[in-house]
């Protein structure tokens, strides 16, 4: 056991980074007879070289369960480890399709109709209020449940005919489903750029934007008007936007900025005031979809924390 114990890429250099450590647990045998091992997966909180030296280790949580207490191993129990890529957010392991209903909630108005059964499936969205694409198309992400492709475009055509007079489906980018309906005719329904579908942690972006000059203070600040339950708009003069939230997450669309007020900030205190209401009511992560092609805002989204989930484009008949 000890030409075994101590071949790692481990030290105090892995303080602070997720690793994967393999030790030997003292007091119990293997299958095959010899010393028994046992493999953790987490972030080192700690290395304490020479002899006696420990390396403390916080165990990456299972799905659904609170975080487990840290584990402190001993250097020579030790057998191999090296650091491994950091655990992907929580907020980027959720389905593009539960990242797209979450975003409903921005337009309290939608008339929504399930295309197929079983889970999964399409979704009409029908804003009457809204002219925006994401609230007057169908949500193609996955199959549409058992139905066939074929059938469930026919009650996409006819909804649309009914409502908008075009029927448009939003799909994610390069997808099996953009496949198919290309396949059957449809094609880009304009020239744009993918839209970005971006989060990002409630704490960090408001963070972010007080350290961008983006808090404003109360006298000064904007003025935050409900729209409906779960939506408000805040409004400066020169800016808005709008928000929802949505179980623990807030949702922002039409911010915008009066060409001649811009550079000013006015938009960063818009988000401000609109992550603070978010935050109010329990919200943890952020999201806003934008145009892949509109590289100052990205930029900006990014400053403030927001990383891309995933993109989606729209097809026409």
């Amino acid at each position: 056991m000890g030409e075994q114990v101590g071949r790692h890429l481990l030290g105090p250099h892995v303080v602070g980074q997720r690793v994967v450590v393999r030790r030997v647990v003292r007091g119990e045998v293997g299958p095959t007879g010899g010393p028994a091992f046992t493999d953790l997966l987490g972030t080192c909180l700690a290395w304490t070289a020479g002899p006696g030296g420990t390396c403390v280790l916080q165990p990456d949580p299972r799905a659904g369960e609170p975080l487990p207490e840290p584990v402190r191993i001993a250097l020579a129990d030790i057998v191999s480890g090296k650091p491994v890529p950091p655990r992907p957010s929580h907020r980027l392991r959720v389905e593009p399709r539960e990242a797209q209903l979450r975003a409903l909630a921005l337009w309290p108005d939608l008339v929504t109709e399930e295309v197929g059964s079983g889970p999964g499936g399409w979704l009409l969205r029908h804003s009457p209020t809204s002219p925006n694409r994401r609230a007057n198309s169908v949500l193609a992400v996955g199959p549409p449940g058992a139905l066939p492709v074929d059938e469930a475009l026919e009650r996409v055509v006819a909804f649309y005919r009914a409502t908008t007079g075009r029927p448009v489906a939003a799909v994610l980018t390069d997808s099996a489903e953009e496949a198919g309906l290309r396949e059957r005719g449809w094609v880009a329904e304009s020239d744009e750029a993918d839209t970005v579908f971006s989060v990002a942690g409630v704490a960090a972006a408001r963070r972010a934007l007080r350290s961008a000059g983006g808090a404003g203070g109360a006298a000064d600040g904007p003025e935050v008007e409900s729209l409906a339950p779960g939506v408000v708009r805040a409004s400066l003069p020169g800016a808005t936007g709008v928000a929802a939230y949505d179980r623990d997450w807030v949702g922002f669309r039409s911010v915008e900025v009066d060409p001649d007020r811009r550079r000013q900030g006015l938009g960063l205190r818009v988000m401000a005031a609109l992550l603070g209401w978010g935050a109010e009511l329990g919200a943890t992560t952020a999201y806003l979809q934008v145009l892949g092609d509109n590289v100052p805002a990205l930029a900006l989204y990014e400053r403030l924390g927001f990383v891309e989930h995933h993109r989606y484009r729209y097809l026409a008949r």
